[in-house]
């Protein structure tokens, strides 16, 4: 990752970081802002429906508007989210979304989940998003990350072993895997 940016001085932390994929592909890594609604109902619109089932793991073919302020209006510290968008704009085309929430029972521990789109998968961006989310999580007292993934979905299982110093698989139901990645300290 290159030119990353960051402000430590007191949370909610902000971030702002460009980066290159392999594919040679710039885009920018942003926290998500509440004006970003329509941005991301778009974004999400060019998912395949694949892609929108292995996020939300049923099919669900649009965001509401209730779906898309909760998406979007976070408090950066128990709900944290970023999106890379094309190019040098902040306002630009949103192309991925990574986000964490602190489970309420266990403040430790926060649910993952990350959707890159189509035509920029298995090009490193959810590898950059997954360590950023993981800095961040770790920043904000966070020690494990859990996501639901379906098993049909090993680009996804690798990401959680990016972050992992310790993965362990919590079970597996309807070709569900309940996956626990221990963060690093």
């Amino acid at each position: 990752m290159t030119g990353a940016t960051l402000e430590l001085a007191q949370p909610p932390y902000r971030v702002g970081m460009d980066a290159r994929l392999i594919d040679g592909t710039e885009v920018t890594i942003r926290e998500i802002r509440a004006s970003d609604k329509a941005l991301l109902a778009s974004g999400y619109q060019r998912l395949s429906p694949l892609s929108q089932q292995r996020r939300f793991l049923s099919p669900k073919p649009r965001l509401s508007s209730s779906e898309l302020r909760y998406l979007t209006e976070v408090d950066g510290v128990d709900h944290y989210a970023v999106v890379a968008v094309l190019s040098d704009r902040w306002d630009g085309d949103i192309v991925a979304v990574g986000r964490f929430v602190r489970l309420v029972g266990d403040p430790t521990t926060a649910e993952a989940s990350i959707v890159v789109c189509d035509s920029l998968q298995n090009k490193g961006l959810g590898k950059q998003m997954a360590k950023l989310l993981a800095d961040a999580a770790k920043r904000r007292g966070i020690r494990r990350i859990t996501a639901s993934i379906y098993s049909d979905n090993p680009p996804a299982h690798r990401l959680m072993q990016v972050i992992a110093e310790r993965l362990t698989d919590g079970g597996h139901a309807r070709g569900v895997h309940e996956l626990t990645a221990e963060l690093a300290a």
